[in-house]
């Protein structure tokens, strides 16, 4: 139940929710990038406040084992928080996808235009870790709306619907279930890399 294979196979069950969580994650890097100006005070605020975060983690006693566990706890429980709470019709894992995407659009386009070195932003500081995180949060929240689809059939269709989708709901409960375990993994795979690997490279 809990293997990889079962994992990818029921990937393999919410295509269209991964279609739409990645098209919100890009939508929102899109508005992110052309909307910088108009976006920047809502974003800065939310940056100044990791900034400061980043600096006392920084002057901790260990500061590559205290980025570790803050990362990790922080993505992991948004993670699997962000995929429940997509019980809620799945409007807070859309917010979240293009709240995650507008972030990184406008800290790529913000350093474009400050002329920072973007190859060394996107290689050194995006890709190692976010190669494994991005994909991680998508399917998270791709299970997050695929959940809160799955909520508005049931309450808005007909008892028949109702009762032949018992065996869906368990299913699906088993599927976020073995995907909740999978995405702390790979989070937790994340934070290791980017608390080692991106710490380094950006230092």
């Amino acid at each position: 139940m809990l293997s990889f294979f079962t994992f990818i196979k029921d990937l393999s069950t919410i295509r269209k929710a991964l279609l739409i969580s990645l098209i919100l994650f890009a939508g929102g890097g899109v508005i992110g990038w052309i909307g910088t100006n108009s976006l920047e005070k809502l974003l800065v605020q939310q940056l100044q406040g990791l900034s400061k975060i980043s600096g006392d983690l920084r002057e901790s006693a260990h500061p590559q084992w205290s980025f570790f566990v803050f990362i990790f706890m922080n993505n992991s429980i948004k993670g699997v928080l962000i995929l429940f709470l997509g019980a809620l019709f799945g409007i807070l894992p859309a917010i979240f996808l293009l709240i995650n995407g507008a972030v990184i659009g406008y800290l790529i386009h913000y350093s474009a235009l400050q002329g920072q070195d973007l190859f060394a932003l996107i290689v050194k500081g995006l890709l190692p870790h976010g190669i494994i995180e991005i994909p991680a949060i998508i399917i998270a929240c791709a299970f997050g709306l695929k959940f809160g689809s799955n909520v508005a059939s049931s309450l808005f269709s007909s008892a028949a619907r109702k009762k032949a989708r018992g065996t869906d709901w368990s299913l699906f409960m088993r599927q976020t279930l073995t995907a909740s375990i999978w995405i702390v993994l790979l989070l937790f795979i994340a934070a290791i890399i980017e608390s080692t690997i991106t710490f380094s490279l950006l230092s």
